[in-house]
């Protein structure tokens, strides 16, 4: 277990410069006591490593080593070039510069392992596209990079709910992709932070004005607390209904474990409560079930799926 931590230890200090110990603390889920002797043994087993206390201080790597492409074991290489260009990257404007990164890697290899590559490639493909790609444009994701890479200030346009505009000048500090949907985390000029879905912006102008970046800001761990946050603050609609047992896994991987709980089970039943985000959303998914699902409360939404039901039954039964 050591043997992993001290690499892991060595990797982030490489990828990502000088560290602070609670930094790597955090990432390693270790003491920072633990940090320093681990850093100590990485001195001892030959690593130029280095650790400065006080401010602007931190754990670092020797500038001069570096990690070589013969260092890579053929199984790291296999893993390298198993690797398909997400269409997160292809949204973004970046994938065919990730394909290119690939193959000045494989140029880059010693003649004894430039096979991998034709090898991995003849056997695994991994395809990034869904059967269902994302039908929501973002037609400002290329500007929002070139904002993200050069700390340039923005005026956009957001389009809200009921189709109000509002125009705002925001520095936009981060891009995240998740799942299909490319969020923004962007600051005001009244020093605020925000989080938006980058579709919502419809119009979007860079600025010559550049602006400084909060040194606090560190995006994994913000996007992590932020997420935390509007799970906690979602709007929530519950559902209690009696369902086929065996359809349960199938409205789970639509759902979310989270969202769906089995109160009781008997005869190939199950009691179950659901968790929806809004009233339509709950109609909307509970009737693609048919007879499979019956919803025993709210009221409201019986109701209206009994009324959904009448109306498709005389649609059918007109002659």
């Amino acid at each position: 277990m050591r043997a992993d931590r001290l690499l892991s230890l060595l990797m982030l200090l490489h990828t990502r410069g000088q560290l602070t110990a609670e930094r790597l603390s955090r990432e390693l889920e270790v003491s920072i006591r633990t940090v320093y002797r681990d850093i100590y043994a990485l001195r001892v087993a030959g690593f130029p490593v280095y650790s400065e206390r006080g401010t602007g201080g931190g754990c670092y790597l020797h500038e001069d080593y570096r990690m070589r492409l013969t260092d890579l074991t053929q199984d790291e290489l296999m893993a390298l070039f198993t690797m398909a260009v997400p269409a997160a990257l292809v949204d973004l404007g970046v994938g065919h510069n990730a394909k290119g990164a690939l193959l000045k890697l494989a140029a880059a290899l010693p003649a004894a392992r430039k096979n991998v590559e034709s090898f991995v490639r003849n056997r695994i493909q991994l395809d990034p596209q869904s059967w269902r790609p994302s039908s929501t444009p973002v037609p400002a994701l290329s500007l929002l990079r070139e904002g993200v890479w050069s700390d340039r200030w923005m005026r956009v346009t957001f389009l809200r709910m009921q189709r109000i505009h509002t125009s705002r000048e925001i520095a936009p500090l981060a891009l995240v992709a998740k799942e299909k949907r490319w969020y923004v985390i962007w600051i005001g000029r009244d020093d605020t932070m925000h989080v938006d879905r980058a579709s919502s912006i419809i119009d979007a102008e860079l600025m010559e004005e550049v602006f400084e970046r909060p040194r606090a800001f560190d995006l994994p761990s913000y996007w992590a607390d932020w997420l935390k946050r509007h799970a906690a603050n979602r709007p929530s609609f519950l559902v209690t209904a009696r369902m086929e047992s065996d359809l349960i896994p199938s409205l789970i991987s639509e759902l979310g474990s989270e969202c769906v709980h089995r109160l009781e089970e008997a005869n190939g039943r199950a009691l179950i409560r659901l968790s929806f985000e809004y009233f339509q959303q709950a109609r909307s998914i509970i009737l693609r079930y048919g007879g499979s699902i019956e919803v025993i409360t709210p009221e409201a939404l019986r109701r209206s799926i009994s009324d959904f039901a009448e109306q498709t039954l005389a649609v059918y039964r007109a002659p």
